[in-house]
């Protein structure tokens, strides 16, 4: 098993800080529902549903990350840019007891994501770059009946017949006959 980075484990914890932040907006959400406060209670229910649903994806990604997994690393670095236009907006809207958290969390885990010992934890190893042998080659050479190629030859294939070229709907012109033969009449 390969050692992770600790900037990978610090994304990974970035991570989960922000699932439990979306768990916390959510319980909020399902309070004041409860409570009356919410415009609606279907569209309160909802919203209390579809965040806790966010906040068990985003913690899903946070163990893909401490566990080194490759395919946590674009939802990783999507949910820090998400997080980071939603801290934005808080700002923006004189929430900074919410906005200036997110924000600071978006350009961490951002930061700790793209990191280049986190990146070669998330990337898969290039064929022939690491240690140990070289893996067969993908390709095989496929034997032609014309022989091996020479250099600087193209290959023949197989063509395909092209399609009868689309017309106006005229008929071509006539070719004139040559002058000097007539046909035989008998």
């Amino acid at each position: 098993m390969q050692q992770r980075p600790p900037s990978l484990l610090g994304a990974a914890a970035v991570q989960a800080a922000e699932a439990l932040i979306v768990v916390a907006a959510s319980v909020l959400a399902g309070v004041d529902t409860i409570a009356g406060k919410s415009y609606q209670t279907g569209s309160g229910i909802a919203l209390t549903l579809i965040g806790l649903a966010t906040a068990a994806a985003v913690a899903w990604v946070a163990l893909g990350l401490a566990g080194a997994r490759r395919w946590s690393r674009t939802p990783a670095a999507l949910t820090q840019l998400f997080v980071g236009i939603v801290g934005i907006y808080l700002v923006q809207g004189h929430q900074y007891a919410w906005g200036i958290p997110a924000l600071l969390l978006a350009c961490a885990g951002l930061a700790l994501v793209l990191a280049p010992p986190s990146l070669r934890a998330l990337t898969p190893p290039r064929p022939g770059s690491g240690p140990g042998p070289e893996p067969p080659s993908q390709a095989k050479a496929v034997p032609t009946k014309a022989g091996p190629a020479k250099p600087g030859q193209a290959k023949a294939g197989p063509t395909k017949p092209r399609p009868p070229a689309k017309t106006s709907g005229k008929a071509p012109p006539a070719k004139p006959k040559p002058a000097g033969k007539r046909p035989a009449r008998g």
